[in-house]
């Protein structure tokens, strides 16, 4: 089967993190989104993957290559422009004929059954199907009402305050038959959302909602993309850690040097080729990437370090993001920052 992953957001709300890396390339436990929705993709049996790109575009091209690392054929397709969710997707209508076909979005991280996705769909003989999940505040989704065998009959983008009809949201995974790019126009700028879905209703076309319970966090800030790093260590979300748990909760990389004196509270997860100095504390929800220095003495919180990082001695950092490169030196505690490096790209 082919997929498609839409890659091409700029990832403003992640900002400043997303200064000198796409959005799909930010780390969750040590590794790019894009790379967890890649192996996702393969283990619910696709094995063609086209990735539309815009925003430095050329990080993402780079790091996954033509996919056979992960057993698959990937094509990488720059965009000149942003031309919306849909109207990505048609221009890459040739990649998608003659068969039933997947999107996904590049800040997708869930526990979503994509088999089971795709088989209700099959099973309904529908022309497109959502998986949909409850939400506390549906203004910033698309939200559905179905009949009682998922059939959607009313959506609605984005509601605004108190023209909320329901909290059954859209998660921004799809399947589509390729009737659909017959409702795509070419050229234009178009949005599954605001366009196809509404078009897909008013002509009576099969539109499903495959409802899940599963986890599922669209990566889109920097509140949600912290969290998303925690639940995946403290074992929320089903995502291929990259190293050996050493012990219970605690991941190390290979060529790790920690300090016998140094302080571990699970869950945490230390990078290959990291030093932990003396007397160094790692508390409860700390990741660190690759090639990152904790110097002597110094105390780490629910803090996430990407690879080349580091934490200068007796320096205290709680609910931070410290990106590519960057160093944290302070005599007084650091809380709730984003601290990145803005002359570094992310590799």
């Amino acid at each position: 089967m082919k997929a498609m992953i839409l890659a091409a957001g700029v990832g403003s709300r992640l900002d400043p993190l997303t200064r000198n890396v796409p959005k799909p390339m930010v780390p969750i436990v040590n590794r790019p989104v894009i790379e967890h929705l890649i192996e996702k993709l393969k283990k619910s049996g696709f094995d063609e993957i086209v990735i539309n790109v815009h925003y430095l575009g050329g990080v993402i091209r780079d790091y996954v290559g033509d996919g056979s690392k992960w057993g698959v054929k990937i094509h990488v397709e720059q965009e000149d422009q942003l031309w919306g969710d849909a109207g990505s997707l048609k221009r890459v209508e040739a990649h998608f004929q003659n068969e039933t076909f997947l999107v996904i979005g590049g800040d997708d991280i869930s526990n979503i059954d994509i088999s089971g996705l795709v088989a209700f769909h099959k099973d309904n003989k529908a022309t497109s199907t959502i998986a949909t999940t409850l939400v506390d505040d549906p203004s910033q989704f698309g939200i559905v009402l179905t009949d009682d065998n998922g059939r959607i009959n009313r959506f609605l983008e984005k509601p605004k305050t108190g023209g909320a009809f329901s909290n059954t949201a859209n998660t921004g995974v799809y399947v589509f038959e390729p009737e659909v790019f017959e409702l795509i126009p070419a050229g234009v700028a178009f949005g599954f959302g605001n366009n196809v879905f509404p078009a897909l209703l008013e002509a009576g076309k099969p539109l499903f909602a495959f409802h899940t319970q599963s986890y599922w966090q669209d990566v889109g800030n920097l509140q949600v993309y912290r969290q998303t790093n925690f639940d995946a260590i403290n074992g929320k979300v089903q995502l291929g850690m990259p190293f050996t748990e050493q012990s219970a909760g605690v991941w190390v990389g290979e060529g790790a040097q920690i300090d016998p004196s140094a302080t571990l509270e699970a869950p945490v997860v230390i990078g290959a080729n990291t030093i932990v100095e003396a007397g160094a504390s790692l508390l409860a929800n700390t990741v660190l990437g690759d090639n990152v220095r904790i110097e002597s003495g110094a105390t780490l919180k629910s803090t996430i370090l990407w690879d080349g990082a580091s934490v200068g001695a007796n320096t205290y950092v709680e609910r931070c993001v410290i990106g590519v490169g960057a160093k944290v030196t302070s005599n007084v505690g650091v809380f709730d920052a984003n601290i990145v490096d803005t002359r570094k790209a992310h590799v």
